[in-house]
């Protein structure tokens, strides 16, 4: 399949005062161990609304602001259209989700996959410190490329890049499966996705808890949450399992509210997830903790092999990412798209390549 490549492309920048920018720039070419991927959708995270599109701040490994001014987005899927020297995996059509973090790939963390978690002052994530997948096109490093299975579309790679692949990372820690009941605290994007892999997953039962009621109808309409409560509502929400809570929680809110709720809810000898970034975790120990002999979990994204394991597993349990989407923009758009997802977006806002809107 031969592709002709542009020399230049849109890209969209955020200049941290609650807009965005749309430049023109030079589309890259690969060099060794390389790949260039015409971008098929690229999602907006959480993160880049608190930590770059309202304001720059610091972040964990990063000394100063942790955006650097480069193309935002961290979220991307696409197809290679070139290749530069040494790529050996991957070649030009291959399908894939761009994990969106490059280590050095030597440290102890690159090593087992976790590049979220690299050591080295090499480490540069997409959209951060190296440019990401705001544009039509995104330089990769080989080593960082997921294969994007035949029967997933381009949004639900863009979907799998980041959040699905934090939920995933979440829940397999607790070690979720049809011996209990799962707890969803938070309903945003992240949240909706541990509602759906928990039920992939086997979870008895999938029980979502969120204060917002457009974010709750939606989650509902996604045929995966048993229920979903007000986190007031909490004690509707025990009485499903007898009063006996939750074997499996997790916090997908960032909040110490939902935190709260994540270990209240929890039933004895039961597992709770932290994945939310931000906040505090304020608990009361002896009763909360101890006697209920809970077992905290706190995981930052996922590894280059979950995250491939995740695509597999998506295909095998017949789940499909972008039924948490609610809103899709074209890049040129993007003022309008960021403002929806720092806003009132029920679920995910995401990029598609032009004519996919």
């Amino acid at each position: 399949m031969t592709t002709t490549i542009p020399s230049t492309m849109t890209g969209v920048y955020l200049p941290g005062t609650s807009s965005t920018e749309r430049r023109e720039v030079p589309v890259p070419t690969p060099g060794p161990g390389q790949v260039l991927v015409q971008v098929g959708a690229s999602g907006i995270c959480g993160s880049d609304i608190g930590y770059i599109y309202r304001g720059y701040k610091t972040h964990k490994g990063v000394d100063g602001p942790a955006y650097r001014g480069v193309v935002s987005g961290h979220e991307p899927s696409g197809r290679i259209v070139a290749a530069g020297d040494g790529v050996r995996r991957f070649g030009v059509g291959d399908r894939v989700i761009v994990y969106h973090i490059a280590g050095c790939g030597l440290c102890d963390n690159c090593r087992r996959g976790f590049y979220i978690s690299c050591s080295s002052e090499a480490r540069a994530a997409y959209g951060w410190q190296r440019d990401g997948g705001n544009a039509s096109y995104v330089l990769a490093e080989e080593r960082t490329c997921v294969p994007l299975p035949d029967e997933l579309s381009y949004v639900d790679g863009a979907l799998i890049a980041c959040g699905f692949g934090t939920a995933y990372e979440g829940l397999r820690r607790t070690r979720v499966s049809g011996e209990g009941d799962l707890l969803v605290v938070g309903l945003g994007p992240v949240g909706l996705a541990a509602g759906m892999l928990g039920r992939g997953m086997g979870a008895r039962r999938v029980v979502g808890l969120e204060p917002s009621t457009g974010r709750r109808s939606w989650a509902e309409g996604l045929g995966v949450f048993d229920a979903t409560f007000h986190p007031e509502e909490l004690s509707a929400a025990m009485d499903l399992t007898g009063g006996r809570g939750y074997a499996f929680t997790i916090d997908a809110s960032g909040t110490a509210p939902g935190r709260s709720s994540a270990l209240d809810g929890a039933a004895e000898w039961g597992h709770v997830s932290l994945v939310g970034e931000g906040g505090e975790l304020v608990t009361e120990v002896s009763d909360t903790l101890l006697h209920k002999q809970l077992t905290l979990h706190a995981s930052w994204v996922t590894s280059l092999p979950a995250m491939t394991e995740l695509a597999e597993n998506l295909v095998s349990w017949g789940l499909r990412p972008e039924a948490i989407v609610s809103d899709r923009f074209a890049l040129e758009d993007s003022d309008d798209a960021f403002a929806l997802a720092a806003g009132a977006s029920d679920g995910k806002v995401v990029f598609v390549a032009d004519g996919d809107v």
